[in-house]
């Protein structure tokens, strides 16, 4: 996954606003930085005019809100970062990603820009998106933990791509996050061997039916084969740099990963036992492809079309990467890790929904009570005068609607206080503040129980890895 990092850009000191916009942007798009130009891709904006479409934009929102900040608070634009480990995508592909990476976080409200770099070792890419939105009547709020939501979003989005991970340990000092230099420092990159050997591990874990599937599975990794002299089986990953084949040999890769050695595994249900890895390439461990929740062709045979088709993969491909977000997120390394951990949060779920539930009702139950309560004091003096008149049928034919209302109040005080004392109105509206209180408490940990169940589907998708 890229690193990243999430800035704000006030105005400098010294200069104006314009000036701040024009310099910021000039470095994005340093043209020895972006190949002439050809790195940068754009959201609802120019970016060769974008300093002055953001300030034109700020112009407008001051004229249809009449809202102005203080020149030094005022965020002009945020600036974001991405970058990705040498030799797993290139500037192009990079760029793509964080396209999609700030439409997704922008939710398409805000103009931006997209510039990728080519003058380090590793990929990065810059992201330029304006505070004011497009129709100039709000602006984006930095928020509490605003950095950690956007890196959030960009390890899915890379999850999504099937990129490896990349964990960023905290620095012992202050307990920020290192940047990609920091990271990197230090840390010797994979060899094609290591990657080579990383992929195999996966779609050996993966339980291919067959040695063409095995073989299939590498190909939508990336890794293309061919046979050599003598038949030798080789591959290699042209995306990520590599020129030359790696031979499946027990003296290039080492024992267990030759082709007899992947057979006996895939046929003979052999154990495969996946080659040591350096301890600065534990970051490196591929995302792992679990089952599908949409059985894409059950639903081509009944009959879906080619778009139904894509939209499915898409959907698949998202729900595998917030499933695999959330295992990597919560440390679970095993199946039963993740099946007790989703028992828990049934568990709690339903308890908290039955919480509501009991709620609901003597909220229902207060509510009738009360509603019973007015009604009984509005009509007693009516009703009063009713036995008075010795239950007139004269007295009945002229007040029906209020006796009937009385009645009515003393049938729910029965059904409801089984001949307990009734309730005082001032009594009955504090008991319903306070379930009111308990409900908004309870809805607040349904929620988010409801956002972690999550470990449900979880369950089912690496149920269906296993």
């Amino acid at each position: 996954m890229a690193t990243t990092r999430h800035m704000t850009r006030h105005v400098s000191g010294g200069k104006t606003i314009m000036e701040t916009l024009k310099d910021g942007f000039d470095y994005g798009q340093n043209p020895d930085k972006t190949r002439n130009g050809d790195l940068v891709m754009s959201y609802e904006c120019d970016p060769r005019t974008a300093d002055a479409e953001f300030l034109l934009s700020k112009a407008k929102y001051k004229a249809i809100t009449g809202r102005e900040q203080k020149r030094e608070k005022d965020v002009l634009y945020y600036h974001q970062r991405q970058a990705f480990p040498p030799g797993e995508v290139d500037a192009e592909t990079a760029l793509k990603i964080s396209y999609e990476t700030a439409l997704r976080w922008t939710k398409g409200n805000h103009a931006f820009f997209v510039v990728s770099h080519i003058d380090r070792p590793h990929p990065h890419c810059h992201i330029y998106y304006n505070s004011t939105s497009l129709d100039c009547s709000r602006k984006f709020r930095d928020f509490l933990g605003s950095a950690m939501a956007f890196r959030r979003l960009s390890d899915r989005v890379c999850l999504e791509k099937s990129l490896s991970i990349v964990e960023r340990p905290k620095l012992h000092s202050k307990g920020k996050y290192k940047h990609y230099g920091q990271w990197v420092e230090g840390k010797k990159p994979p060899t094609f061997q290591e990657r080579l050997t990383a992929q195999i591990d996966a779609c050996l874990a993966e339980g291919p039916g067959s040695f063409d599937d095995f073989l299939r599975m590498m190909a939508a990794a990336g890794f293309e084969h061919k046979y050599g002299r003598g038949g030798v089986l080789s591959f290699r990953n042209p995306a990520q740099g590599q020129e030359r084949f790696t031979r499946l040999r027990a003296d290039t890769l080492g024992v267990g990963y030759g082709p007899e050695d992947i057979r006996a595994v895939i046929e003979q249900g052999a154990p495969h036992v996946p080659r040591p890895r350096r301890a600065n390439l534990q970051h490196e461990r591929p995302a792992a492809r679990l089952g599908l929740v949409i059985d894409i062709q059950a639903r081509m045979r009944q009959g879906k079309g080619p778009a139904y088709e894509q939209w499915a993969k898409i959907h698949n491909l998202k729900q595998m990467a917030a499933a695999l977000q959330y295992l990597q997120e919560n440390g679970i390394a095993e199946y039963s890790q993740l099946a007790e951990k989703a028992t828990k949060a049934a568990d709690r779920f339903h308890t908290l929904e039955w919480q509501i539930k009991s709620i609901d009702s003597d909220m229902q139950t207060n509510a009738e009570l009360r509603a019973a309560v007015a009604d009984y004091a509005k009509t007693r003096p009516v009703f009063d005068g009713y036995k008075a008149a010795k239950y007139s049928g004269k007295y009945l034919a002229e007040h029906r609607g209020d006796i009937d209302t009385h009645r009515a109040a003393r049938a729910t005080f029965t059904r409801l206080l089984n001949g307990g004392k009734l309730p005082r109105m001032d009594a009955l509206k504090n008991e319903y503040g306070k379930l009111a209180a308990e409900k908004k408490a309870a809805n607040r940990d349904y929620k988010q129980a409801n956002d972690g169940s999550g470990v449900g589907v979880n369950v089912h998708i690496c149920k269906a890895a296993d």
